[in-house]
């Protein structure tokens, strides 16, 4: 018997997620649609002896192409015929649900309604007489709890009973299908068209709801409640801040690091040593093991030390964004990132980028509009990250131990600054072509699925670890070569290695900023790789005992590296500009790597490589051009 395939459709946030992960499980597969990054997920289940193949389509309010969801969801339905389609609705939201349903008729598309938190409903006084919806439209009516695994499962055997050709649109579907032909064909300009659609599709939902459905006053909800403090007002403001403040104490501090340096040790106190005893009892060359130890077990440890980090945030996240709490922000959020280019939904990114740039990037993927997340993805870089932290300490302990404090909030001020500027600037250049819409739905709070929030996290670090690690891993690999070998081989002296030489052309760049010595130029190809590995670099080009240089101890550091006479290589105003240049210039590669993933394309990496690197060329020559006209060197 031939494979049964099933499509679920739906506005986002009508539990449509939850039910795919109810009936699939850790059955699914996800990747991307075809020239989007609109995730792609599919799964396949058995029941009654027959292979049943689910799609759960991106959530969509209309399928008019405006969106890379609506393109996904319109092509979907030309290119393909499903054996059933499933039109989730939110059944305490219906009215609004409709309208995405009636398209779909309109289209000829034969469904069945599912009518999902029937709980909440009659909670709200929402009472649905089903067989009357069957007879409006003309086809089979389901519903569902959504967190009910019982509930959801029932919807298998629907799927194995169903003949969806023995089923056609009512005369109702007909009549209003007709009046939009006429409609179309009334030779109206396309905006009037439209409009004239539109107000046939909710005549359609009112005569609908006045037929199949009674709502009954409940009084004011508990969301209304809660927005009253959540999402107006300066209360709403102060919350909004806290809440992240906790997310990221959560996932920098109290969870995520700890993991993040248990995995760490785990690699530079297990792994390595144990790698190198077993290579070296079995004759390994030197050459060779150095290349596995500090090359390929080393890069690969970069990649998966993140890890802990990027899936405790994404499960914070991902709960958020169940409870409804991620919209009230984008709303709260939106007025003051229109005057940057970007629409509300923006913020959470660039938030993110605090933490890290690699999930902040990817995070760009729920915004709206191919332009808000191409700017976003290509601002959020300039954020001052984590791994930028150390450079930023480490320079301000050693150059003006008497203004850290105040140095370092000048950093991230910098860092917040331009990100505004140059989503400005990129909005009204490369994409000022294209708009950025803003059609959000503030749902009511609820409490998240786990398992939902679980899988969701699970399939965004999953991407991380898979796209990131190949591209980081393999530029360990060549970094390694380039500090271990010239042109004569393997060497001992970093300083007569391939990457002394690059440092040596590299640093001639920096002459105008006043840091042009090889060891900067070093340091800044290697930040490339990862911005942690500036200060280190620092210490091992200028002769300090590795273990003593310390990321996490940038007083204690600062101490070390005085002594070795790195201070003489730099003045305050130079310092000043290198913390700016790396502060700003590209991010690392694991970041880029998810650039290209994100973006979609070796151009877009590129690009984000020479614009950041440009722009920070340019603002720390400002810093030390200009402190130098104004007497400061």
């Amino acid at each position: 018997m031939a494979a049964l395939s099933v499509a679920l459709t739906g506005n986002p946030n009508t539990g449509k997620s939850t039910i795919f992960n109810e009936l699939t499980g850790a059955r699914q597969k996800i990747g991307n649609w075809p020239g989007v990054t609109v995730d792609k997920k599919v799964g396949v289940i058995e029941h009654n002896g027959r292979k049943i193949s689910v799609i759960d389509l991106p959530g969509t309010y209309s399928i008019n192409a405006r969106s890379q969801e609506e393109q996904v969801v319109s092509d979907y339905f030309k290119e393909n015929k499903p054996d059933i389609v499933v039109n989730i609705i939110d059944a305490s939201n219906i009215a609004r649900n409709l309208f995405l349903t009636v398209q779909l008729m309109e289209n000829g598309i034969p469904l069945i309604l599912n009518l999902n938190m029937m709980d909440e409903a009659e909670r709200h006084g929402i009472k649905i007489d089903m067989k009357k919806l069957e007879a409006a439209f003309g086809m089979p009516v389901t519903n569902t709890v959504g967190r009910s695994n019982k509930s959801v499962r029932k919807l298998l055997d629907v799927f194995t009973n169903a003949v969806m050709t023995n089923y056609e649109p009512s005369k109702l579907i007909k009549e209003h299908i007709e009046r939009v032909h006429k409609i179309e064909q009334s030779g109206l300009a396309a905006s009037k068209v439209e409009e004239k659609i539109i107000s046939a599709r909710y005549d359609l939902i009112d005569k609908i709801m006045a037929s199949a459905v009674t709502v009954n006053a409940t009084g004011k909800t508990l969301t209304d409640k809660l927005d009253s403090y959540l999402a107006n007002g300066v209360t709403s403001i102060v919350l909004m801040i806290a809440a992240f403040y906790l997310m990221f104490q959560i996932s920098f501090n109290w969870i995520g690091q700890p993991l993040a340096d248990l995995v760490g040790e785990f690699f530079d106190e297990t792994l390595v040593p144990w790698a190198a005893e077993s290579m070296e009892a079995a004759g390994v060359e030197g050459w060779m093991q150095s290349l596995v130890s500090d090359g390929i077990i080393a890069g690969v440890g970069a990649v998966i030390n993140f890890v802990p980090l990027i899936f405790t945030l994404f499960i914070i996240l991902s709960f958020l964004d169940g409870t409804g709490y991620m919209a009230r922000v984008a709303f709260i959020m939106d007025p003051i990132m229109r005057r940057a280019g970007l629409s509300g939904k923006s913020i959470m990114p660039l938030m993110m980028g605090f933490g890290c740039a690699v999930p902040a990037i990817m995070a760009n993927r729920a915004l709206d509009t191919h332009k808000d997340r191409m700017i976003s993805i290509f601002v959020t870089p300039f954020i001052t990250c984590n791994a930028k932290v150390p450079i930023i300490a480490l320079f301000a302990a050693m150059f003006f131990p008497d203004n850290v404090a105040n140095v370092v909030f000048a950093m991230y001020f910098l860092g917040i600054i331009t990100a505004i500027v140059m989503a400005k600037v990129l909005s009204s250049t490369m994409f000022k072509e294209q708009q950025s819409t803003f059609l959000l739905e503030l749902p009511p709070y609820r409490l998240p699925d786990i398992k939902t929030v679980l899988l969701e996290a699970w399939d965004k670090g999953k991407g991380y670890l898979i796209k990131a690690g190949t591209i980081i891993f393999a530029m360990s690999v060549i970094i390694w070569f380039l500090s271990n070998f010239n042109s004569d081989g393997m060497t001992e002296d970093m300083d007569e290695s391939y990457l002394a030489s690059i440092g040596s052309t590299t640093s001639v760049l920096f002459a105008p900023q006043g840091f042009d010595t090889w060891e900067a130029g070093a340091a800044a190809v290697t930040g490339i790789l990862a911005k942690e590995a500036v200060v280190s670099t620092m210490g091992i080009l200028y002769g300090a005992d590795e273990d003593a240089v310390d990321t996490d101890d940038a007083e204690g550091t600062a101490e070390v590296l005085n002594e070795t006479g790195m201070a003489a290589a730099f003045t305050p105003l130079s310092a000043l500009a290198f913390m700016v240049f790396s502060l700003l210039y590209s991010p690392c590669m694991t970041a880029l790597g998810t650039v290209k993933k994100e973006a979609q394309g070796f151009k877009w990496m590129a690009f984000v490589f020479f614009y950041t690197t440009a722009v920070a060329w340019v603002a720390s020559l400002i810093v030390y051009q200009g402190g130098k006209l104004l007497g400061f060197e």
